[in-house]
């Protein structure tokens, strides 16, 4: 799409026109990483959506193709370039993290962003996490031949404590980690760092599975917690995830990512009658996948059997077959990093590396 006569270059990021799909919007949120998208028509300013609005739609199964205009905000917020000096204050009135600035003909001259440190609130989340850390990390041989899966370093420190330190961002300070494999050396390693949070060890002498560890903390949680595993990282605000799924009272709400699949070949529908019905050429998938991060009430743990291995999707199925309420927590592709294979752990070495 052109750019009007005065608009800077790094604005255009921020622009989708209002016939893209959802789809297109999610990915385009994923680059600007501001949660926040202004749309246009024939290149001029008429609407903004966001972040929670898309995630808002995918909950009531809406369409990803759907056009971005279904569900846009019509009556967004700006201001015009003579009232530019009181963006940071307007901003601060209405909780948004970017805001366009507009001539009079409802071009968008630039963008005002809020810096971090500015529009960063205090966050209070005391909710306990449990990660999992007791697996071999087969995927990841040979580094788990001499490392336990969490202390596989990413850039400067450990997996885990990449995962602990965004959780204690928004005010988690207590940790407990189920461990098995090589369990010594990463109670080792944490007690020897200087660190903001509380660690407990919770010995796992058999596998027991993503699920069956948790029956190792009965009398230890009573309260609403986080479920983790150690080797993956979420980008997203836990409190939001957290108000989520206390508002919408659920059992467990399960994180889940958008994965976009490009399949590299023809894809052929035949009929009943073994004729070709329909040809697709390297089509596109897009679907919804468990990140491996959950927000829990504490009845699983007091009614776990104890000693007994299972997987915690398997425990979802079970209460979900029970007519318990089992919820979803949307995010975007860019959102979920995931190191379970060895170029997955890569692409997180390289995301994390100035961090």
């Amino acid at each position: 799409m052109p750019l009007k006569r005065g608009v800077k270059m790094e604005v255009i990021e921020f622009l989708i026109d209002e016939e893209a799909t959802m789809l297109e919007a999610m990915q385009q949120l994923d680059s600007v990483a501001k949660k926040v998208l202004f749309i246009t028509r024939n290149g001029c300013f008429v609407a903004s959506i966001t972040d929670g609005d898309i995630r808002r739609w995918i909950l009531k199964k809406g369409n990803l193709d759907t056009k971005v205009r279904k569900i846009a905000n019509y009556n967004p917020k700006y201001l015009l370039e003579e009232d530019k000096i009181k963006a940071k204050e307007f901003m601060k009135k209405h909780s948004i993290e970017a805001l366009p600035i507009l001539d009079k003909n409802n071009n968008i001259l630039s963008v005002v962003l809020w810096n971090d440190e500015e529009v960063e609130p205090q966050r209070i989340l005391e909710v306990p996490v449990i990660i999992m850390a007791g697996g071999l990390g087969k995927r990841l041989y040979p580094y788990t031949k001499i490392l336990p899966k969490p202390l596989i370093p990413i850039g400067e420190i450990p997996i885990v404590e990449h995962i602990m330190n965004r959780f204690n961002r928004y005010g988690g300070d207590q940790f407990y980690l189920v461990v098995n494999h090589k369990k010594n050396m990463i109670k080792a390693y944490f007690n020897e760092i200087e660190k903001a949070y509380k660690v407990d060890y919770i010995d796992e002498d058999k596998p027991l599975g993503t699920g069956g560890g948790l029956s190792l903390l009965k009398g230890k949680i009573n309260s609403t917690f986080i479920l983790s595993n150690c080797d993956i990282l979420i980008e997203e605000d836990y409190e939001k995830i957290y108000n989520y799924h206390k508002k919408e009272k659920n059992l467990i709400t399960m994180v889940c990512s958008l994965k976009n699949i490009k399949i590299p070949y023809g894809v052929i529908e035949i009929s009943e009658t073994g004729e070709i019905e329909s040809m697709k050429e390297k089509p596109e998938m897009s679907f919804f996948t468990n990140t491996g991060m959950y927000i829990v009430e504490p009845k699983i743990i007091e009614e776990l059997e104890e000693d007994t291995a299972i997987g915690f999707p398997d425990i979802i199925e079970q209460y979900k077959a029970k007519g318990e309420k089992i919820g979803i927590y949307p995010i975007s592709e860019n959102s979920w990093m995931d190191m379970g294979q060895l170029d997955e752990m890569e692409e997180m070495r390289r995301r994390l590396e100035n961090e």
